[in-house]
């Protein structure tokens, strides 16, 4: 008759006779299930007894030193200080995305400074300000980086020895094992052993026979799952790091008409990681051809962008072959580490400045910046060379502009856009004459009109007012005077806004992060289990078959699996009955069952 017990793992068997007893019956058979070490306890001493005089304190001073430094790394590379290191990780990166950090927007930084005269300070000293290169930050993740490093190598080593060693041999009481089947058969021990070794590599568990015992084990893709998603954490910490050491990010605004080429002159800012050097840059070069938009025009989702692209020319190095593609918004223009995205758009309406004596001294279309969703723009038009006044007098000229593509119209009582499409544009500006400032050697808005320098005067018109305008496509605003005039051409061009970012690391740290996802998952769905199967003769001249297996954890699959190999075997040595040896027995195929009573 067949018999099927299950019970706890062997960690958690009771003692018979001393606590140790579980992991003496188990020996060899219970180790090595996994390859994470031992936790360790706070030691005493590791200088043992001292010897006399300075030879022996010398001697003592040297083993606690060295002990406690062994136990220290130990503690460093256990698996609960990484996880605490990576958990103070993810902390310190908070205030770096709560906080403005200067190396993203330093502008927002000087902001804070002046808004908060009492908290910068404290800021400053704790370097929350710039907390990716902080030396607490840094600390953190090269603590994090080597406690990986540390936990991983000695495990791999220990899985590599296990890999190429055979699954250990039966223990010597199979009943204390958690899941457990015997019966008695007529078979052979020779051809149960044989028909057990079958069927356990028919269902891929690495067997071999030792002694009266098949053992066999199965389950080593969890270690290997565990270890590879550690790896690939190290993979994507060097991925993340390199990244950022080498990383480039600029921003270009690019008129309809007008290229780019990758170089840093070619930038309107422009940031980079420490290691960044100039050769980094992806070499090339591209033209806006020009930039479609359509609106939706009707509904509660009127305004909304439907179509919102740029159609460029591009080239790849100096005899580069010109290709043409087109730039959406989420669908970059990717060359080598680098891509090109699409942030923004606006309009750049074209105007003619011309003297007093008619001449043309500044014809261009003009970037405005958008202040709303539909497209009213600001901006300044700068004429810093060429212009004459009526004396003959060189100076410079100004023009606050406003910008609308759809005018709501004369009393309407609003200059601000209706509809982000042009339908129907006005230029709304306001003129000045004199010095702007800009050959001081003194960095300034190229969008904005320093209008407070008392070097920069307004054009007055007959009530002594600034001289304004309201001006549609092909009108013209006189300068006082004979000063010349101002012409707001038909050709309204758009304008596309590019960010360039460049950071090497991105394809190792995406494999990282996949590794890592496939590891966890094997190291949390895959069980590692051992199994023996054992045939020997009793003295009446039978067979007893006992099958049984021990899991690295409890799990209700174990006995399970048990009880399928206990039927796949006992279909090949079948129980043996007491009336008649010869007939095909009746009893059922041993199944395990939770409770039942050891034997």
């Amino acid at each position: 008759m067949s018999k099927t017990t299950t019970g706890t793992t062997a960690d958690e068997t009771p003692a018979a006779g001393h606590p140790g007893a579980a992991e003496d019956d188990l020996g060899a058979a219970g180790s090595q299930l996994s390859t994470a070490p031992a936790e360790t306890t706070v030691p005493g001493s590791f200088g043992g007894n001292r010897a006399p005089g300075p030879a022996g304190r010398l001697a003592w001073t040297g083993r606690e030193i060295i002990g406690w430094v062994r136990w220290f790394w130990r503690q460093l590379t256990s698996m609960r200080v990484a996880l605490l290191l990576l958990f103070l990780l993810s902390l310190g990166a908070i205030p770096g995305s709560l906080i403005p950090q200067n190396g993203s927007d330093a502008l927002k930084v000087e902001s804070f400074r002046q808004a908060h005269k009492t908290l910068a300070p404290i800021y400053d000293k704790l370097g929350l300000f710039h907390v990716y290169s902080s030396v607490w930050f840094s600390a953190i993740y090269i603590l994090l980086f080597v406690s990986l490093i540390g936990c991983i190598v000695p495990r791999t080593w220990q899985f590599t020895g296990q890999l190429r060693s055979r699954p250990p041999g039966a223990p010597k009481r199979l009943t204390r094992l958690p899941a457990y089947a015997t019966w008695r058969t007529a078979a052979p021990p020779e051809e149960v052993r044989a028909a057990a070794l079958t069927v356990l590599k028919q269902r891929r568990f690495r067997a071999h026979t030792e002694g009266d015992a098949v053992a066999a084990e199965k389950g080593y893709l969890r270690e290997a799952g565990n270890l590879v998603f550690h790896i690939a954490l190290i993979v994507m910490l060097i991925a993340f790091a390199w990244g950022q050491l080498f990383k480039t990010e600029g921003n270009k605004l690019v008129i309809e008409g007008d290229g780019f080429t990758n170089t840093l002159t070619q930038y309107d800012d422009f940031k980079s990681g420490n290691l960044f050097n100039d050769d980094d840059l992806a070499p090339f070069s591209f033209n806006l051809k020009n930039f479609t938009a359509t609106y939706e025009r009707s509904g509660p989702n009127k305004g909304t962008a439907r179509t919102f692209q740029a159609a460029i020319d591009y080239s790849v190095g100096a005899d580069g072959k010109t290709k043409h593609d087109v730039i959406k918004v989420n669908h970059p223009l990717e060359i080598d580490d680098a891509k090109v995205y699409l942030v923004s758009h606006g309009y750049a309406p074209t105007v003619t400045v011309r003297d007093g004596k008619g001449k043309v001294v500044y014809r261009q279309a003009v970037p405005l910046l958008p202040l709303d969703s539909n497209e009213t723009s600001q901006g300044a038009i700068k004429v810093m060379d060429g212009y004459t006044n009526p004396q003959g007098k060189s100076e410079q000229l100004g023009f606050a502009a406003f910008f609308v593509p759809t005018f709501a119209g004369a009393g309407q009582g609003t200059m601000f856009s209706q509809f982000p499409g042009l339908d129907f544009p006005v230029l709304a500006l306001g003129a000045y004459h004199g010095d702007l400032g800009v050959d001081a050697g003194v960095p300034q808005n190229v969008y904005q009109l320093d209008t407070k320098n008392p070097n920069l005067k307004p054009f007055k018109d007959a009530k002594g007012n600034i001289l304004k305008g309201r001006l549609l496509p092909g009108e013209t605003m006189k300068l006082p005077n004979g000063a010349g005039s101002i012409t707001f051409d038909k050709d309204i061009k758009e304008w596309a806004g590019f960010q360039i970012v460049q950071q090497p690391g991105n394809g190792w740290a995406l494999t990282g992060a996949v590794a890592a996802i496939a590891g966890l998952a094997g190291s949390l769905f895959i069980q590692r289990r051992r199994v023996w199967v054992r045939a020997v003769r009793d003295a009446d001249g039978a067979t007893v078959v006992e099958v049984a297996g021990l899991g690295r954890s409890e799990s209700a699959k174990l006995p399970e699996e048990i009880g399928d190999l206990a039927a796949l075997v006992h279909d090949k040595a079948p129980t043996q009955t007491d009336s008649d040896p010869d007939r095909e027995p009746d009893a059922a195929i041993p199944v395990p069952a939770e409770g039942a009573e050891k034997e």
